[in-house]
């Protein structure tokens, strides 16, 4: 069996194209996201990777707001998570996400949650297709709105 757990990056760069997008964003474990012995049950991870994936969007022009107001959907169609630590209850830790450069109608991201001593408690990824909000079909080019981002990105507007 070909296990592949990494803590670096899932996707590979295109040569030429412009770094990833990252956001942080520093949290603690809440009491909610523990189970009973004080560790964050493993349910809660995608949760914290929704809210990384949430701040890219706000930052870079491809929120909840705008996907909606430009008649899109973007379901998520991959996750995956590789556990290395646990993270406990009330324990600070960052979420990191970056959005992968590519070329397709979709949304590379890849997300890492940092314990405060730099420890990796569990790096991921998802992948996001665009559907038209009208029709439900899936597109196979990129909307307007990600070739919109993809222009600032490029033109380091973002920087």
């Amino acid at each position: 069996m070909n296990v592949r757990r990494k803590k670096e990056a899932y996707f590979e760069s295109i040569a030429g194209m412009p770094d990833p997008l990252t956001v942080y964003i520093k949290r603690r474990v809440k009491f909610s996201e523990a189970d009973v012995m004080g560790i964050v049950w493993h349910g809660r991870y995608p949760e914290y990777f929704e809210e990384g994936s949430a701040e890219l969007g706000r930052r870079y022009g491809l929120s909840y707001k705008d996907f909606h107001e430009a008649q899109l959907r973007a379901p998520i169609v991959q996750l995956h998570i590789d556990h290395f630590k646990p993270l406990f209850l009330d324990e600070e830790f960052t979420i990191k996400a970056s959005l992968i450069w590519n070329e397709g109608a979709r949304l590379n991201t890849e997300y890492s949650l940092i314990k405060k001593g730099a420890d990796i408690a569990a790096t991921g990824y998802t992948v996001q297709m665009f559907i038209d909000g009208k029709s439900s079909d899936v597109l196979i080019t990129s909307p307007e709105l990600l070739k919109e981002c993809r222009r600032r990105w490029k033109n380091g507007e973002f920087s």
